[in-house]
C-alpha cells in the first residue's frame, strides 16, 4: 500500500508502515531527523491529491489542544484556521484516513474521536490520551497492556525542544496501526466528515 503520513518530521510511524513492508512516505514542513529519502519536505495539503491508499494526520496541536484552554481567547483566528487545515485532511480523497491529535476542540468543531488510546495500551508505561478520527479504519486494538501510569509526557520540563518531544508518536502506537491498518482488504465505505 501506498502510505503517507501527514506532519510528521520524527519518521517513527512512516518507519512502521515501512518495516510492514509498505511504500511509505512521511511529510512535514520540517525536515526528516533522520534524513530519510522517504520523508516530502513540503505543506502536506501539496501532496493529499497524490494516489495514496491511506493517510495517518498529526496535525499541529498548538492552537487546537484543550490543554492550552487558557489562551483561546487570544488564538481565535489561529484556531479557526487550526480547524479548516484538519477539516481538508478529513475530507481529502484519500480512502483511508486516521487522524490523530490530543484531547483537543476538533470534537466540538468537527465531531468527536472515533477512539481515545493510551500509550500503556501498546507497551508503554505513560499516559498520554490520544485521540484518533478514523475514516475506512477499525478501532486500533490494544497490544501490549502494562502496568504504570507515569506522566512523562505530562510533567516534561520547559526546554526549546519540548514541543517536538511531546509530539512524537510512540513505537507501539505506530508498529500497532501498521499492523492493524495496513491490510488492503479493509472494507471502504462512503463517509465524509
Amino acid at each position: 500500500m501506498k502510505v503517507l503520513i501527514g506532519c510528521e518530521f520524527s519518521g517513527t510511524v512512516r518507519n512502521a508502515f515501512r518495516m510492514a513492508g509498505h511504500d511509505a512516505w512521511s511529510c512535514d514542513i520540517l525536515p526528516d531527523e533522520n534524513n530519510s529519502e522517504h520523508h516530502i519536505t513540503d505543506n502536506v495539503l501539496n501532496v493529499i491529491f497524490d494516489d495514496w491508499d491511506i493517510a495517518i494526520f498529526h496535525p499541529p496541536c498548538t492552537h487546537l489542544a484543550v490543554s492550552g484552554a487558557r489562551w483561546f481567547n487570544e488564538k481565535k483566528e489561529k484556531q479557526k484556521e487550526a480547524i479548516e487545515f484538519v477539516r481538508i485532511l478529513l475530507n481529502c480523497n484519500i480512502k483511508r484516513i486516521a487522524l490523530e491529535n490530543p484531547i483537543s476542540i476538533i470534537s466540538s468543531h468537527i465531531r468527536p474521536p472515533d477512539q481515545i488510546i493510551q500509550p500503556w495500551q501498546f507497551g508503554h508505561g505513560e499516559t498520554k490520551a490520544t485521540c484518533l478520527w478514523l475514516k475506512n479504519l477499525p478501532l486500533l486494538k490494544p497490544t501490549n497492556v502494562v502496568a504504570g501510569r507515569e506522566q512523562r509526557i505530562f510533567k516534561m520540563p520547559p526546554s526549546p525542544y519540548r514541543w517536538k518531544e511531546r509530539s512524537r508518536t510512540f513505537t507501539g502506537i505506530a508498529e500497532a496501526m501498521a499492523r492493524q491498518w495496513g491490510k488492503s482488504d479493509l472494507p471502504i465505505q462512503a463517509e465524509l466528515f
